[in-house]
């Protein structure tokens, strides 16, 4: 086991000068740093904290002792989701987890963490660039920082989070180094041709990788150029919850990915292999509702579903969608008018696999998003049936479950 060197700032941080709340963050830092056998710390340029989703007592209480203890966050700092809808308070049906929720989130902002409530914090301005160390929370926010921006985060769970936040330090290991970020294991794509240029092929590959690799580094070959963000984002998040995957490489797009990878192990992805994943992701048959946006849906994922409900019948089954409160900004105008006129519930600050907004007598209900297929079931009691977002609108018009 290494030796783990301290700086003096950080020594005296540890040592009070600061106030019992930053001596507490920084025991916690020290603490994960020896479990993790890193050297040294490292400063970072901003945080992402997940502990502001309710889990118990305990949440709240740390959060608590932490603001007692007269703790402020020392980088930029955003927030995932919560348990609350706080624009639409009357959305979320249990009122208990509502109030915990409701002063957990407040807890977070005393500490000075900016009221983002969103789980994609790569869509807000100022998202972190190449080579920036930073404590991220949230698997798909993990995912995405370091495989498409190229910034330099572990996993970090509750608490350790807002520890980084409070003392801008993290231990120096596992993906803050160079050496942990290269590849494993290939995946080649290039069978699947035509069919890497459809939305739905990203949730599918994802959930596919992350089942193989666990908590590897795959490297993609074959994507193709024209592939958006929001299909990364598809990607990285399917991979984060059917697997642990942190970071991926795809050649040609993402900035780390290597040019040389000879002597990594192979595997192929044909079209097959994709739809038995649809078909394990999915029920088919009666619909109660659609939920799409997870991880929250961007502006232009927004603007596509305006566009999909701007002319044709109604919706026969609720429809929602999840996104952040920047999104819902930006939309203010005709293309909120379009999708809330259209009969779509619009959540922000959480998202409904997490809370109690579905009704519990919903059983069957569509979304586009791999990591909700994956985790409603288990979360909410739900059967899933995953589609494209063309899909998700054809089904709720039609009542039933239509796959184009």
């Amino acid at each position: 086991m290494q030796t783990l060197h301290l700086t003096a700032e950080e020594e005296a941080m540890l040592g009070g000068r600061d106030g019992d709340g930053v001596a507490l963050a920084m025991r916690v830092i020290v603490g994960q740093a020896r479990i993790s056998d890193a050297p040294r710390l490292v400063e970072i340029t901003s945080a992402h904290v997940d502990s502001c989703l309710y889990h118990g007592q305990v949440s709240l209480d740390f959060a608590h002792r932490l603001v007692d203890l007269g703790a402020r966050v020392r980088v930029p700092t955003t927030l995932n989701v919560g348990s609350m809808d706080l624009i639409h308070p009357a959305l979320v049906r249990d009122q208990e987890l509502a109030a915990a929720g409701r002063e957990l989130m407040a807890a977070y902002v005393d500490l000075g963490c900016t009221p983002t409530f969103t789980c994609a914090p790569y869509q807000l301005p100022n998202r972190p660039g190449l080579g920036e160390h930073i404590a991220w929370a949230e698997s798909n926010a993990i995912v995405f920082a370091n495989s498409v921006l190229g910034a330099r985060t572990d996993r970090y769970g509750d608490f350790l989070d807002v520890c980084a936040a409070i003392t801008g330090r993290a231990p120096y290991a596992g993906l803050q180094t160079s050496e942990a970020r290269q590849g494993t294991v290939v995946f080649d794509c290039r069978a699947l041709g035509d069919f890497l240029h459809s939305e739905l092929a990203y949730p599918l590959l994802g959930h596919h990788i992350g089942s193989v690799v666990g908590a590897g580094i795959p490297v993609l070959v074959g994507i193709p150029a024209e592939v958006t963000e929001d299909d990364l984002k598809a990607l990285g998040a399917a991979a984060a919850s059917a697997g642990g995957v942190a970071l991926f490489h795809a050649v040609g797009i993402t900035p780390e990915a290597p040019r040389e990878f000879a002597e990594l192990p192979v595997r192929e992805v044909d079209l097959d292999t994709l739809l038995r994943v649809r078909r394990e992701l999915s029920t088919t048959g009666e619909l109660d509702a659609v939920s799409v946006g997870t991880p929250h849906a961007s502006y232009a994922e927004c603007l596509r579903l305006a566009e999909l409900l701007k002319d044709g019948p109604p919706l026969k089954v609720p429809f929602y969608l999840s996104t952040n409160r920047h999104t819902r900004e930006r939309l203010k105008g005709a293309e909120l008018d379009v999708l809330e006129n259209a009969g779509v519930t619009v959540v922000v600050d959480t998202c409904t696999y997490v809370t109690a907004i579905l009704s519990p007598d919903w059983k069957n209900v569509m979304t586009n998003s791999g990591k909700w297929a994956h985790y409603a079931p288990g979360n909410i009691n739900v059967s899933a049936v995953l589609g494209s977002l063309a899909e998700c609108v054809a089904s709720a018009r039609a009542g039933r479950v239509v796959f184009e």
